[in-house]
C-alpha cells in the first residue's frame, strides 16, 4: 500500500475519482438524450456511443484543465479548509453546468435537430420574453428538473466520499510534512495528459464540432457530440473563416449573387404583397404535400387555388434563420444564425427596402412580445417601417401567458390593421400559435383537430386562424389587389422518424395566391427554397432592380438548388438528390424523394454530377464567407 501511495498520491486518486463521476454523469445524460430523441437518429450503433464517450473525455479535459492543474500543484496549503472548500465549489459548479446543458438539450433538440451552441444564450435571452420562455420550459420539463436535483445530491454525496478517502489516506499530514517526488511527477505527467486529450489526441488542430462527422453519419453527429462541448467550442467564435477554393474569376463563373429582376407582367403595377410566415408548418402536417392525414384543411384549399411547389425547402431549422432568408435572401451557413452573428449589422438591401424605393409602405406583424427574437430590430434593418406586436395589439386578455397574442385574435386584427397602411403596401404576418408551448384558447378548441403529436392540434388551430385572417381580409378594400405568399419558417421537431432525416426535415409549403386568379393555380415540382422568394416577388411586382441574393426567381430560367447547414455539414439539393458536404468535400448523394443512397450505377455521369455540384457549393461558400466578412452583401 505504501509503495502504491508513492507512485499514485492520494490527492491524484481523489481527482481521478471525481472526474470519473463526471464521466458517468455525462454518459447518463447521453443515454437520456438518446431515448428522448431516438427517432431522430439513423441506425445507431455501439460505435456512436463509443465515440460519444471519447468526446465526453475530451470535454472533461477541457472543462477541468485549469481545475486539475491547480489541484495537482503540490503546495503546502492543500490541507487548509478554505482551499478544499474552493475546489469543492468549483468542481460542483462546473459539473452541474455540464449536466444542465445536456439535460436542456434532451428537451430542446427536437426543435433544432442540433446540439445547442453558445448562441443558445443570445437566442433565448434576446428580446423580452426570456422569463416567460424559461418558466414554460421548466414547467413542461419538470421531470428533468427533478432529475437534475437528484443528480446534484448524488454528486455531492460522492464528492464527500472522495474527501473521506483523502482523509483516510492521510493527505493532510502528507502535505503538511513534505513534498515527495511523486507529487511533482503526477503534476508533470497528468497536466500534459489533460492537454493531449483536450486537443483530441495527436492532430494538427484541436478537435472541433465538425470533426464529429468523421466518426458517424451526419444524421447521428448530435449523438456523438455533447452540449458542453459544442457550447464551449463556439464561445467567442468571431465568425466565419474565409474560404479559398478558387480564384474570383472561377468562382464568378460558377456562382454570382448579383441578380437582375425581369418583370413578369402577370400582376398590375402597385400590387400589394402579404407574406404569411407559418410557424412550424412542416410538410408532414400539410395533407396537400404529404398525401397523408391533414391538419391544414384551409391551407390545402388555398394551395388548390395557388401556384405552389411540392419540393419546397426551408433554409434552416430556426425562425431567426428564416426571416433573413425570406426578406433578404441571406442564408445562415455558420454555427450562429445570421441574425445573431457578428455580421447581422452588415449593409443590407432587402426586399422591403427595394419596395419602399418604389413607393410601398411596409409593416411586420408578429403577435409575440415586442423584442422577441429581435424581429422588430431586424425588420427595421430590412426596410420595414411599422412593427405590430403584442404592445400594439393592446389587449393582454388574448395573451397566451407564455409566448404571444393567440392567432385566432391577432390574425383578424392584423388584416384590419393592414387597411391603415398606405397602398401599395408590403406586409409580413408571422403567426405564433403553432409554436411551442402550443396553447389553444378554449374558444377555438372546437375548431381544432388533435393528432398523435402535441403539435398537431396547434397546427390545426393555426390553420383555422389563417382562415380567420382571410375572412377578415376579404372585407378590406386592399384584398383584391394583393399578392399573397405563404411559406413556413421551418419544420418542427417530429416524432415521426421519416421527418427527422436530413432529406425530409426541411420540407415546407411555399406558394403564391392572387384573389383574381392572375397567378395560374398549379403544382410545380422543381425545387425551391425560402431564398427564392425575394427575387420571385420582385418579378411578380414588375419591379426592375439589380440586387444581391443567394436565391433566384422562380419565374426565370435559372439552375434550381437548395442549401442548408447544420452542425458543420452542408446539405445541397439539386435535381432529385441531396449532397452531403463536410470536411471540404462531398460525402454522399441521397435521393431526397425516397431517402435512398444514390450509386454510380443508378445515376448516369455520377462522378461528373457530384464534381459539378461540389464546385458550385464551394463557390457559394467562398462568396458567402468573403462578402460577410468584408461587409459586401449588397450591390456595389
Amino acid at each position: 500500500m505504501n509503495r502504491l501511495n508513492l507512485y499514485l498520491p492520494s490527492h491524484v486518486r481523489a481527482l481521478l475519482l471525481r472526474l470519473a463521476i463526471v464521466f458517468v454523469l455525462l454518459q447518463l445524460t447521453r443515454i437520456i438524450f438518446y431515448f428522448s430523441n431516438s427517432n431522430s437518429f439513423l441506425e445507431v450503433s455501439f460505435c456512436d456511443f463509443f465515440w460519444g464517450a471519447w468526446f465526453d473525455l475530451v470535454t472533461i479535459s477541457l472543462y477541468f484543465l485549469a481545475y486539475g492543474s491547480l489541484f495537482l500543484l503540490p503546495i503546502r496549503i492543500r490541507h487548509l479548509r478554505w482551499h478544499r472548500l474552493t475546489f469543492k465549489i468549483s468542481f460542483l459548479l462546473i459539473t452541474f453546468f455540464m449536466v444542465m446543458l445536456n439535460l436542456i438539450d434532451s428537451a430542446y433538440f427536437p426543435f433544432t435537430q442540433k446540439r445547442s451552441t453558445s448562441d443558445l444564450v443570445s437566442t433565448v435571452s434576446t428580446g423580452s420574453d426570456f422569463g416567460q420562455l424559461v418558466t414554460t420550459f421548466l414547467s413542461e420539463n419538470w421531470h428533468l428538473l427533478l432529475l437534475f436535483g437528484f443528480l446534484i445530491l448524488i454528486t455531492e454525496q460522492f464528492y464527500r466520499k472522495t474527501e473521506e478517502t483523502e482523509e483516510k489516506l492521510g493527505i493532510s499530514a502528507q502535505t503538511k510534512s513534505q513534498f515527495r517526488k511523486s507529487n511533482w511527477i503526477s503534476f508533470l505527467v497528468l497536466v500534459p495528459i489533460f492537454i493531449f486529450v483536450g486537443r483530441g489526441g495527436i492532430r494538427p488542430k484541436p478537435i472541433g464540432v465538425l470533426d464529429a462527422t468523421a466518426f458517424t453519419s451526419s444524421q447521428n453527429t448530435a449523438l456523438v457530440l455533447n452540449t458542453p462541448f459544442t457550447f464551449l467550442k463556439t464561445i467567442g467564435v468571431d465568425g466565419l473563416q474565409e474560404k479559398y477554393y478558387f480564384s474570383k474569376e472561377e468562382e464568378l463563373h460558377m456562382f454570382d449573387p448579383i441578380r437582375t429582376s425581369i418583370p413578369a407582367n402577370l400582376l398590375p403595377h402597385n400590387t400589394n404583397v402579404v407574406i404569411l410566415v407559418l410557424e412550424s408548418f412542416g410538410k408532414e402536417f400539410v395533407g396537400k404535400l404529404s398525401g397523408e392525414e391533414s391538419y391544414t384543411p384551409f391551407l390545402d384549399s388555398l394551395m388548390g387555388q395557388s401556384l405552389y411547389y411540392d419540393n419546397a425547402f426551408a433554409n434552416g431549422k430556426k425562425s431567426n434563420e428564416a426571416i433573413p432568408a425570406i426578406l433578404a435572401s441571406i442564408p445562415s451557413l455558420a454555427q450562429e444564425p445570421y441574425m445573431s452573428s457578428p455580421y447581422s449589422d452588415n449593409q443590407l438591401i432587402a426586399l422591403p427596402t427595394i419596395l419602399k424605393e418604389t413607393g410601398y409602405s411596409t409593416a411586420f406583424f408578429h403577435g409575440a412580445t415586442n423584442g422577441s427574437m429581435l424581429f422588430d430590430s431586424f425588420s427595421k434593418r430590412c426596410g420595414i417601417d411599422q412593427y405590430y406586436g403584442r404592445t400594439e395589439y393592446g389587449n393582454d386578455a388574448h395573451f397566451d401567458g407564455t409566448w404571444a397574442i393567440s392567432d385566432g385574435y391577432f390574425n383578424p386584427w392584423a388584416a384590419k390593421k393592414m387597411s391603415e397602411l398606405k397602398p401599395p403596401f408590403f406586409s409580413l404576418l408571422f403567426n405564433t400559435s403553432s409554436h411551442h408551448p402550443y396553447f389553444i384558447p378554449e374558444k377555438f378548441r372546437k375548431h381544432t383537430k388533435t393528432g398523435p403529436q402535441p403539435i398537431c392540434a396547434s397546427i390545426s388551430y393555426a390553420d383555422y386562424a389563417l382562415k380567420l385572417f382571410f375572412e377578415e381580409a376579404k372585407k378590406q378594400d386592399w384584398y383584391a389587389n394583393t399578392l399573397f405568399v405563404f411559406v413556413a419558417d421551418h419544420s418542427p421537431g417530429s416524432e415521426t422518424p421519416e421527418y427527422s432525416f436530413r432529406h425530409e426535415m426541411y420540407r415546407i409549403p411555399i406558394g403564391f395566391y392572387h384573389p383574381k386568379g392572375l397567378i395560374k393555380a398549379e403544382k410545380r415540382s422543381e425545387i425551391t427554397q425560402q431564398l427564392d422568394l425575394f427575387p420571385t416577388i420582385l418579378d411578380l411586382l414588375n419591379v426592375k432592380n439589380t440586387y444581391y441574393s443567394y436565391g433566384s426567381s422562380l419565374l426565370q430560367n435559372t439552375e434550381r438548388y437548395v442549401i442548408t447547414h447544420l452542425e458543420g455539414s452542408y446539405y445541397y439539393f439539386s435535381g432529385e438528390e441531396m449532397m452531403i458536404f463536410n470536411d471540404d468535400k462531398a460525402q454522399i448523394l441521397l435521393n431526397f424523394t425516397n431517402g435512398g443512397l444514390v450509386t454510380e450505377s443508378e445515376l448516369p455521369n455520377y462522378t461528373r454530377i457530384v464534381a459539378v455540384r461540389e464546385k458550385r457549393l464551394k463557390a457559394i461558400l467562398q462568396r458567402y464567407s468573403r462578402d460577410l466578412i468584408s461587409n459586401q452583401t449588397k450591390v456595389k
